[in-house]
């Protein structure tokens, strides 16, 4: 059993492992998980504590249960820009492509819509930090995008509040300032007409059609650490995933 930070509750100690291993690519997708029991007696906990890394595990969309058959780890599928831009900030030290910047076009304290609170943990209300970007390449505008933080994290790291960009992307300073480290991220994606807003920033017609995102980064204690929503405009952006048909 690998030595893990003991301040984390022993089923997130667990969780925490088997995610490691399912990203290293040490358990694929289709692949078993151990069982409540065999978590139970290797880790020397309760099944209660066994079934609740599970359930962590369930809720981070890695595994999935199948009635009377076990628990398999799950097709990672994931928002590929999300992803590429973490990627390459970690890699590189800077968030964009050649040929992309964004323009921020707000930051600062603003209170929290109410589906913002709710996806940060935040009473309805509260006051948090945001900051709002087109990103623009040759072509024009290719997203437009808000990033909200809770009130902990706006006081700790004020480059959020300025309007100047951030050369490593917010999350990693975030990071940087917080000791708050991105675990895992959640996605949602729907398709609606653009308000008028948004048709505006993104050069579209009133009312075209766009893909929502909606982006939230939990840490290594399951906190809710970023809120992030992304407008994509049609025919701009494609979403690509391989996956196995047997």
């Amino acid at each position: 059993m690998p030595k893990i930070e003991e301040a984390q509750p022993k089923y997130l100690q667990i969780a925490h492992h088997i995610r490691d291993q399912i990203l290293r690519g040490d358990l694929r997708p289709g692949d078993e998980v151990p069982s409540e029991r065999q978590l139970a007696a290797s880790w020397k906990v309760s099944r209660p504590t066994a079934a609740r890394s599970l359930e962590a595990l369930s809720h981070q969309g890695l595994v999935e249960k199948r009635q009377g058959s076990g628990t398999y780890v799950r097709s990672l599928e994931v928002n590929r820009r999300a992803r590429e831009l973490y990627g390459r900030a970690k890699q590189t030290g800077k968030i964009y492509t050649p040929g992309e910047y964004a323009v921020i076009t707000s930051a600062g304290w603003l209170e929290a819509p109410e589906y913002v609170a709710e996806a940060l943990g935040l009473a309805v209300g509260t006051q948090a930090v945001h900051r709002r970007r087109v990103t623009n390449n040759d072509s024009g505008p290719i997203t437009l995008s808000t990033s909200w933080f809770g009130p902990e994290v706006g006081d700790r790291a004020p480059k959020l509040r300025d309007p100047d960009r951030i050369r490593e992307g917010t999350l990693m300073y975030v990071e940087s300032v917080t000791g708050r480290q991105g675990s895992y991220a959640e996605d949602r994606m729907c398709a609606r007409s653009s308000t008028e807003d948004e048709a505006a920033d993104l050069e579209l017609a009133p009312g075209a059609a766009v893909l929502i995102v909606h982006h939230v980064v939990y840490d290594l204690q399951d906190r809710p650490l970023e809120f992030a929503e992304a407008t994509y405009p049609p025919e701009r952006w494609a979403f690509e995933q391989g996956y196995p048909i047997v």
